[in-house]
C-alpha cells in the first residue's frame, strides 16, 4: 500500500506511512490511503476517518495524546466488545475490521472499523429540519438502544468474562478516585492548582449510599452512553445507526449507565447556565423526551426498578466530573487535539454541586 503523495506530512496522532504499511497486510487489496482526517467531537479517544482508493471510508480509533490514566483507553477491550456485539446482539454497532497492538505502527495501539452512515447530533444546528415528531421518535430509539445493551445475552456474545459485576459500584468509586488523584498530579505538573473541596465531601457521601454487592442488577455497561456517542439518522425514519465510544464498557450495574445518560440530557426547562460543556443540548429541542420520560421509557423496556435512581445520577455527576478533570489536565498539558477544550474544566465544580443537590433532595428531574 502507498500513501498519496499530496497528503499532509503531519496528521496529529497518526504516523500515516506507518499506517499504510501495516494496512497493506491487515486489509489486503484496500488500496492507497488518499486522505486522513480527525473526526471532530471526541474528548477522549481520538477518531479518524481514513479514505482509501475508490472512496471507501473506514474509521481508526486510538488513545488520546498526553496524560492518559493507567487503566483507561484500552483499545483491545473496545475492539472485543464491538466485535462480540456485531456478531451476537441487536445492539447497533460498527463492523470491526482489524486490531493493532504494536504501538510502533502509529505511536499507539489502535483498531479499524467500517464507516457507518449517520450523524452525531449535538446542537439544533446539526439537524435544522428535525420535527418534534422525529425528535420524540429518536428519543425512543435511544432508550431502546440503551435497553438493548443492558439486556444483551452475555453467554451468546461470549462476554461473560468481560468484567467483575460483583461490587461494581464500590470499585467504580475507588477507580475514579484514583483517576482524580492522577489528574491532580498532572495538573500540578503544569504549575496550576485546583481547589475543589466539595469533591472529598461527595466521595464520602457516595460511599455511604453504595448498594449491596449481592442481589443487584448485572449486565453489559457502555460506560459513557449519551446521544452524541451514537450515530443517528432521521430519514427515511429516525433511527440509531450505531452506538460508538465503548472505551469504558464492562460488566456491572446497568443503572450506572442510565444515571450518566440523564446527567448529559438537557431538558427544555433547564437554565442555560446549567448546561455542561459536553453532551448534546439538542435534547432541549421541541419533541425530545424529558429526562423523566426517557427514564420511564427505559424502565418500560427493561422492567428495572428505578427507586434508587437519585444515587446513580449523583454518582454519574461524580464520574463525569472526574472524566472532565482528566480532559482538563490534558488541555493544560497542551496535549488535546481539536477544539472546545478550554471550557471543559469549568464543568467540574458545577457537576460536584449538582451531585450534592441531588443527594440532598432526592430529585433527579
Amino acid at each position: 500500500m502507498t500513501v498519496d503523495a499530496e497528503l499532509p506530512a503531519g496528521v496529529p496522532g497518526i504516523d500515516v506511512p506507518g499506517l499504510a504499511g501495516w494496512l497493506a497486510a491487515a486489509l489486503p487489496g484496500s488500496g492507497r490511503i488518499t486522505a486522513v482526517d480527525l473526526l471532530a467531537g471526541g474528548r477522549s479517544n481520538l477518531t479518524y476517518g481514513i479514505t482509501l482508493d475508490g472512496g471507501r471510508r473506514i474509521v481508526l480509533r486510538r488513545p488520546p495524546l498526553g496524560h492518559v490514566q493507567p487503566t483507561a483507553h484500552d483499545m483491545g477491550r473496545e475492539y472485543r466488545v464491538l466485535s462480540a456485539l456485531g456478531k451476537g446482539s441487536d445492539v447497533p454497532v460498527p463492523t470491526t475490521l482489524a486490531f493493532c497492538d504494536d504501538e510502533a505502527v502509529i505511536g499507539a495501539r489502535f483498531y479499524l472499523m467500517d464507516f457507518v452512515d449517520g450523524k452525531v447530533l449535538r446542537t439544533q444546528e446539526d439537524a435544522p429540519g428535525m420535527t418534534p415528531e422525529q425528535a420524540s421518535a429518536l428519543s425512543d430509539r435511544l432508550a431502546e438502544a440503551l435497553a438493548a445493551i443492558h439486556l444483551v445475552d452475555l453467554e451468546k456474545t461470549g462476554l461473560t468474562d468481560f468484567g467483575r459485576p460483583a461490587g461494581y459500584m464500590a470499585r467504580q468509586l475507588r477507580r475514579w478516585g484514583k483517576q482524580w488523584d492522577g489528574s491532580q498530579e498532572a495538573i500540578r505538573s503544569t504549575g496550576t492548582e485546583r481547589h475543589l473541596p466539595e469533591y472529598d465531601r461527595l466521595v464520602a457521601r457516595l460511599a455511604e449510599r453504595l448498594p449491596a454487592e449481592d442481589g443487584g442488577l448485572t449486565g453489559l455497561v457502555h460506560g459513557d452512553f449519551r446521544l452524541d456517542n451514537a450515530l443517528a439518522r432521521l430519514e427515511p425514519r429516525p433511527e440509531i445507526t450505531a452506538v460508538v465510544d465503548w472505551e469504558m464498557s464492562t460488566l456491572g450495574d446497568p443503572l450506572s449507565d442510565l444515571g450518566l445518560t440523564l446527567v448529559y440530557w438537557m431538558d427544555a426547562s433547564d437554565a442555560e447556565g446549567e448546561w455542561l460543556p459536553v453532551g448534546a443540548p439538542i435534547t432541549a429541542a421541541p419533541g425530545f423526551h424529558t429526562r423523566r420520560r426517557f427514564a420511564e421509557r427505559y424502565a418500560e423496556l427493561t422492567g428495572f426498578d428505578l427507586d434508587a435512581l437519585d444515587f446513580y445520577v449523583a454518582f454519574a455527576c461524580f464520574k463525569l466530573a472526574v472524566i472532565l478533570e482528566g480532559i482538563h489536565a490534558r488541555y493544560l498539558q497542551k496535549a488535546t487535539v481539536g477544539e472546545g477544550f478550554e471550557a471543559i474544566g469549568e464543568g467540574v465544580p458545577a457537576l460536584l454541586e449538582r451531585a450534592h443537590r441531588i443527594l440532598d433532595d432526592g430529585s433527579v428531574w
